[in-house]
């Protein structure tokens, strides 16, 4: 367990971010990753009255605040719309509703976790995060970082033309994932995010046109062997790295395979 010896609601992100900046304190998020922790907090800082927690959907762009819950992210009808359900799918079995509904998508992307779900879905879109002082980011460029005293004020999605997809396989439905993958397919390119390698995801790209707009089976699974062949896996409890690295060929050859057919 963790001991916090003060805390304080922050009435603005300046507020909060200078307070961040001493290695003691800790910004909370929905305080459930943290919580399991050992160790002392001088400050717990809560974002929860910077009006942080809501889906604004524009005409081309969802903004979503980091103090949104991901249960928001699994019923949220616009999103899921665009992402043909992708959303919900990659939420749903994250623990269980209670769970959901206080985890926030800040602190699920902030930790950078190799099993986060909502890192590799979000990966697969057109998005961005934008940090209080280091302004806007691509997704891809933020995995890669590492976490520093910076916060993190909102996710966009652009609305790209396009099609997405979700797949993961767990041992119970509401463990940690095996294996996570997003695919989407805009601008001409189809993407492919793998997560819980169990390290955190990568995002692979169809740079040389191996995949028409309307993949069959085979073409699917050409690619798909492409890039679990690409990608590092590695072995935890969970499975081993070449189970990993079968089991990627599976999934994304599948979701790849049903979200073109969801084109035609």
């Amino acid at each position: 367990m963790i001991t916090i010896k003060e805390y304080i609601k922050a009435e603005s992100l300046e507020q909060a971010y200078e307070l961040n900046q001493k290695k003691k304190n800790k910004i909370i998020g929905g305080m459930l990753w943290l919580k399991m922790g050992r160790g002392s907090v001088n400050t717990a800082i809560d974002l929860s009255g910077l009006g942080l927690d809501t889906i604004e959907e524009t005409e081309d762009t969802f903004v979503i605040g980091a103090m949104t819950t991901l249960r928001a992210l699994e019923t949220h009808e616009g999103l899921n719309v665009y992402t043909s359900g992708a959303a919900k799918r990659a939420v749903e079995n994250i623990v269980g509703v209670q769970f959901r509904n206080l985890a926030t998508i800040g602190g699920s992307l902030w930790g950078r976790y190799g099993f986060s779900d909502v890192l590799t879905l979000l990966m697969s879109l057109d998005c961005q995060v934008e940090l209080y002082k280091g302004g806007m980011v691509p997704i891809e460029q933020f995995a890669s970082m590492k976490p520093d005293r910076d916060i993190i004020v909102r996710i966009l999605i652009r609305k790209t033309a396009g099609c997405f997809g979700y797949s993961d396989m767990r041992i119970q439905s509401t463990d940690f994932p095996v294996l996570n993958c997003a695919v989407s397919y805009f601008d001409g390119m189809w993407r492919c995010a793998v997560g819980a390698r169990p390290s955190r995801a990568v995002l692979v790209k169809d740079e040389y046109g191996m995949l028409p707009e309307i993949p069959d089976s085979g073409q699917a699974e050409s690619f798909a062997r492409m890039v679990a062949e690409t990608v590092h896996f590695g072995s935890n409890m969970r499975g081993s790295a070449r189970y990993r690295q079968r089991l990627a060929e599976v999934l994304i050859a599948r979701i790849l395979t049903e979200t073109g057919r969801n084109m035609a």
